[in-house]
C-alpha cells in the first residue's frame, strides 16, 4: 500500500475565521469523513496549518494513484468546490517524535 499526501487549499486567506454557515457545514462533513477513514486505518495524519493561510494536509494510504486521486476528489470540500486539492506521492515518515514528548529520551 502506497502513501500519499494531499494539500487542501481553502478559497481565501483567514478561511477558518471567516467561514459562512454553509462552509462550516461542509467542513464538518469533511472532518467526519476523516474521522471514519482514520478509524478504518486509511488515514495516517490530517490537520490544518495555522495563520493567514489555512492549508490543510492529509496523509493516507491508497493502492495506486487512481485510488488516491479518487479519495481526494471525493472529499466533500473539494467535490463541493469549497477548496482545491493538490495530490502528491509521499515517501512515509522518515522520523517522527511521539506526540507530547519533548527533549532527548
Amino acid at each position: 500500500m502506497a502513501e500519499w499526501i494531499y494539500f487542501i487549499h481553502p478559497p481565501r486567506e483567514d478561511f477558518a475565521a471567516t467561514m459562512s454557515p454553509e462552509e462550516e457545514a461542509v467542513w464538518d462533513v469533511h472532518f467526519e469523513r476523516f474521522q471514519r477513514a482514520l478509524a478504518e486505518g486509511t488515514v495516517i495524519l490530517v490537520g490544518p496549518t495555522l495563520g493567514r493561510k489555512n492549508t490543510g494536509i492529509a496523509i493516507f494510504e491508497a493502492p495506486d494513484e487512481a485510488a488516491a486521486q479518487r479519495f481526494m476528489d471525493e472529499d466533500p470540500v473539494i467535490a463541493g468546490g469549497f477548496a482545491t486539492g493538490e495530490l502528491r506521492p509521499f515517501r512515509g515518515l522518515a522520523a517522527a517524535r511521539p506526540r507530547g514528548v519533548t527533549g532527548p529520551q
